[in-house]
């Protein structure tokens, strides 16, 4: 069901604006789920992912491995991993573009950027927490 007459329902249009989005939308729609702890402590479901966050991958071939992020590739729609690579031909090492849906943030690379969206995100609950805090 359709809500806001803003926003197509058309699957063509959907998708040429998904594809086509500029890097700054990519942002957002590169997120990943946060771990379990994570999701407690700061009463967020995902964030985007960026450099030096370290994931677990969940899907796929390299399903359970964990690393740091080491390039968020947005013109691509993937994230590269350390450790996640593979051998070419030749014998050189490239790193294997892996989707950030596909992972799960375990250890958030925090400044006060990313604290202050956590803050936006956490809601009311996660402002009174650190509200809580100071007073203490």
């Amino acid at each position: 069901m359709k809500y806001s007459t803003a926003v197509t329902s058309s699957r063509r249009k959907t998708r040429k604006a998904h594809f086509t989005a500029p890097s700054s939308e990519r942002r957002k729609l590169m997120s990943a789920a946060l771990s379990a702890e994570l999701k407690a402590q700061h009463g967020a479901n995902a964030v985007p992912i960026r450099v030096n966050d370290e994931v677990r991958v969940t899907r796929g071939s390299f399903k359970n491995r964990e690393g740091k992020v080491v390039q968020v590739y947005r013109k691509k729609w993937v994230i590269h991993i350390a450790n996640i690579t593979r051998d070419k031909v030749n014998g050189t090492q490239i790193q294997v573009g892996v989707d950030p849906s596909k992972c799960i943030i375990t250890k958030l690379h925090m400044d006060k950027d990313r604290k202050a969206l956590l803050a936006r995100k956490g809601g009311a609950s996660g402002s009174a927490d650190e509200a809580m805090q100071t007073v203490s």
